[in-house]
Parts: structure tokens; sequence; C-alpha cells
């Protein structure tokens, strides 16, 4: 979500130190027991409560994930592949980002500026799986003009940005302005 922006009807409000420190506690450890997020805030917990419950109505939070190690449950082959489009109208990037939100073997998928169009994440039992979904996208008539695949082979670092010093970066730049 940009900066500014909202989903249509969610009230607007200021987020200040207190509520950034709830979304950051919320962000590194999940859902926690009203006692403990007020703890880790340094908030009593009613208040503590009743922020948490503001920044869920609003659309700051939009859900609580656990991290699995998927790598102990089954064998996959991750795949980070990069997308060109022939064409660049509105209507070819919607119909290739709505057969992609139905794709289960994709878990994320980003729009870029320059000379690639999208970036995306993918996860498959095997490199056959992988090759054939391709094939699939390929033959949809998506005006896929080119893509590039990397392999992943180990993930060295997935983190979350640190929302407390992206924030502190944020107002700083802000009041320079």
């Amino acid at each position: 979500m940009f900066h500014g922006e909202r989903p249509e009807g969610m009230p607007k409000f200021s987020l200040d130190a207190t509520d950034i420190r709830i979304l950051a506690a919320v962000q590194k450890h999940g859902q926690l027991s009203k006692t403990r997020l007020a703890d880790l805030v340094n908030l009593s917990p009613t208040p503590c409560l009743a922020r948490l419950s503001r920044l869920k109505a609003a659309g700051y939070i939009r859900g609580y994930h656990a991290d699995i190690a998927l790598d102990r449950i089954a064998d996959f082959t991750q795949v980070i592949v990069t997308v060109s489009l022939t064409h660049h109208r509105k209507s070819d990037f919607d119909r290739f980002e709505d057969c992609i939100r139905k794709l289960d073997e994709v878990t994320e998928c980003i729009a870029t500026g320059g000379g690639t169009d999208y970036v995306l994440k993918v996860f498959t039992p095997s490199l056959a799986a992988f090759q054939a979904l391709m094939e699939t996208l390929l033959t949809a008539e998506l005006g896929i003009d080119r893509y590039m695949t990397y392999i992943v082979t180990r993930e060295i670092k997935s983190a979350h940005p640190n929302l407390m010093e992206l924030a502190a970066k944020t107002v700083r730049r802000g009041t320079a302005d």
C-alpha cells in the first residue's frame, strides 16, 4: 500500500509512535495476549487493546500468519521468475494479473518499472511441475514476451522490513521536506 492510500471506506487517522510500536510488535510476534502486547509497547492493556482494534478496523493489520518450516514438510522447487509483457496496455496488465492471482503456486507477484514488468516467487513440487506451469502460462495468451527463471538453491534471508526503523526514517524525511 502506498503512503497515504487506504482501502475505500476505511477511516483515516495518523499513526503515532505508540501505534507504530503496536504494529511492530504484532508484525514480529503475531497475535499476542492483551497483557503481553501492552507490556511490549509500554502501555496499559485497555488503551492498548483499543488502539489495536482501531488499527485493525483501519486496515493496517491484514491478518496473522505462521512462519512454517516448509522444507521440513515437503520437497519443493522454488523459482524466481521475471516476466516482460509484449504490450503495456491496462488490459494486458489486468489479464496477466487476474491469471496470476488464481495460481496457488505463485506466492508473490510484484509489478516493477524498468526492463521487467513482474517478478514472481513460485513454489512447485518439482522442476517438471514448474515447467508445466510456465507452459500453461505461455499458452494462455497472456501476452508474455519473455521470462527469465532463477532456481533458488537456498534461502539466505527472509524477513519483513523493520517497521520501527522504516517509520522513523519516513518521519525524519517528512520533517526535512
